[in-house]
C-alpha cells in the first residue's frame, strides 16, 4: 500500500485526527454560538417582554447587533442587567432609562425626539419636501415653456430653411 495514502488516513480518520477535531469544534461553535440563555420569568407575558427588550436594545460593542444576537462579553453584561431588573418589579421604560443613562443613547435603535435627535427624524421628511419642490418647479418651467410655442424665425432665418429644404429635394 501507498505510505502516502496510510498517512492521509491516519490524519483523517483516527480519533484525534483532523476531521475528528473539526467535527468537534464545529460542535463546541454552535453551542457557543447559538447563545442560549435561559432566564425564567414569573409569566409568559413578562417572558416576552423581557425578549422583546433584548431584541430592541443595540450592544454598544457590536453596534449593529442587538444584546440578544451579541456575543460580546458586553451584552451579556446588559442581558443581565435586564434580567436582574425585571425580576425586581421594573418596567421597559425603567430598564431602558438605565441602560441609556450607563451606556447613552447609542443603545436605542429607536431615539427618543429631542434637541439633539430632531434632525435625525425631521431629515428625512425635510428631503422629500425639497424633492417635491424641485419636482414641481420643474414641471411647471417645462409648462411656460411650451405656453410660448415655438420660436418664430426671422424673415432671413427663413429665406436659409426654404433654400435648404429647395436644395435637399432636388
Amino acid at each position: 500500500m501507498n505510505p502516502l495514502a496510510v498517512l492521509l488516513s491516519l490524519l483523517v480518520f483516527l480519533p484525534g485526527g483532523l476531521m475528528a477535531q473539526q467535527q468537534d469544534r464545529g460542535q463546541k461553535e454552535t453551542t457557543a454560538s447559538s447563545g442560549i440563555d435561559m432566564y425564567p420569568m414569573e409569566s409568559a407575558e413578562r417572558q416576552r417582554e423581557f425578549y422583546e427588550l433584548l431584541n430592541e436594545l443595540r450592544c454598544p460593542k457590536c453596534q449593529n447587533q442587538n444584546i440578544a444576537d451579541s456575543d460580546a462579553p458586553i451584552a451579556s453584561d446588559m442581558r443581565e442587567e435586564v434580567y436582574r431588573m425585571m425580576q425586581e418589579g421594573a418596567d421597559e421604560d425603567e430598564v431602558v432609562n438605565a441602560l441609556v443613562a450607563r451606556f447613552g443613547e447609542f443603545v436605542r435603535y429607536k431615539p427618543t425626539f429631542d434637541r439633539r435627535t430632531a434632525l435625525l427624524w425631521l431629515l428625512p421628511a425635510i428631503v422629500v419636501l425639497v424633492g417635491l419642490i424641485v419636482v414641481i418647479v420643474i414641471v411647471r418651467r417645462s409648462q411656460r415653456d411650451d405656453d410660448f410655442g415655438p420660436a418664430a424665425l426671422s424673415d432671413d432665418e427663413r429665406r436659409k430653411a426654404d433654400d435648404l429644404l429647395r436644395r435637399e429635394s432636388s
